[in-house]
């Protein structure tokens, strides 16, 4: 026992480590270092073919450094209207998206870790059956077209409003949070909206960083739902853009103007600048905010499911 003693101490320390221990460490950071390089690589080719001449892109020498650098993609897709619409839309629908998100999450797991509501396992049941059933593509199709709710802006933000994951995982969060607190607050006078919204929320901030921003990510990135119910292209999110930037042939039709193609006839930018400039300037924000956020990840998920 006086051994084991000795030897944790020096450990801790920092004295000595057996060869195992270094072997380990140094397979570890290898494995690390390569997939980090595996995917951070196909990020760094789009950006340098984004910013590289059309030569060395016809050449096919362009890797993941820029050769020859040319913003002639950026400088005429920024001037798309119909890209900056599509910005505008699809930063609305993520903000507003994941302000209801977040709220109507918050309420019904707060419903559910109250003690002694009524209908609780009533609920809990209800939510747990839509986590392996749904009606279906074509129901929910007739069920969005019944509520009219066709080509607007709340069926971008409305139907995936509520998950019962995220429910059963905000519950568990909130489970964690003393119940004296809310004892103490109805004794003030607080009814249960004011001790949600003033009392657990703000003690629930990792849970509530982190699937804000997984919201803000499944927005970002939603299409389908605007394929299927929008039929007004100015309500089309960002991703209906890059969709048609990319699987469109011909860029005169992509951007409803000849300037795009008479530029690629002229040599003055590659068909490759416009789509990887496209693809840049979609995923950018979202890892512009992914640093943010990081550090709530493990905080918000694990500790939440492993308390509850």
């Amino acid at each position: 026992m006086v051994a084991e003693t000795i030897d944790i101490k020096s450990r801790g320390r920092g004295i000595r480590r057996s060869t195992g221990e270094y072997v380990f460490a140094l397979l570890n950071g290898t494995a690390l270092v390569g997939l980090a390089l595996v995917m951070l690589y196909p990020l760094m080719h789009v950006l340098a073919v984004s910013l590289s001449s059309p030569d060395f892109i016809n050449a096919g020498l362009v890797s993941w450094v820029p050769r020859g650098l040319n913003i002639a993609g950026y400088e005429l897709i920024l001037q798309n209207p119909d890209l900056l619409r599509a910005y505008a839309n699809t930063v609305a629908y993520a903000g507003i998206g994941t302000f209801i998100t977040l709220t109507l999450t918050s309420m019904v797991a707060y419903s559910l870790a109250v003690p002694g509501f009524v209908l609780r396992t009533q609920l809990t049941i209800y939510l747990a059956i839509t986590m392996f059933f749904n009606g279906g593509l074509i129901p929910t199709y007739l069920l969005i077209r019944s509520l009219g709710m066709m080509n607007t802006f709340l069926v971008m933000v409305l139907p995936m409003a509520i998950q019962a994951f995220t429910v059963f995982v905000f519950r568990a969060f909130f489970r964690t949070v003393p119940n004296e607190l809310r004892e103490s607050a109805f004794i003030d006078g607080a009814n249960d909206l004011r001790i949600c919204f003033q009392i657990i929320l703000p003690l629930s901030k990792p849970v509530l960083a982190t699937f804000g921003l997984f919201s803000v990510v499944g927005h970002w990135n939603r299409w389908f739902e605007a394929l299927i119910y929008l039929r007004d292209p100015r309500r089309y999110p960002l991703q209906m853009i890059l969709r048609r930037f990319l699987i469109r042939e011909q860029l005169s039709l992509a951007f409803e103007t000849s300037e795009a193609a008479s530029l690629v006839l002229q040599g003055v930018v590659h068909a490759e600048n416009l789509k990887m400039a496209v693809i840049v300037v979609t995923m950018l924000p979202i890892l512009c905010v992914y640093p943010f956020v990081q550090k709530y990840f493990t905080k918000g998920v694990i500790i939440g499911a492993i308390k509850g």
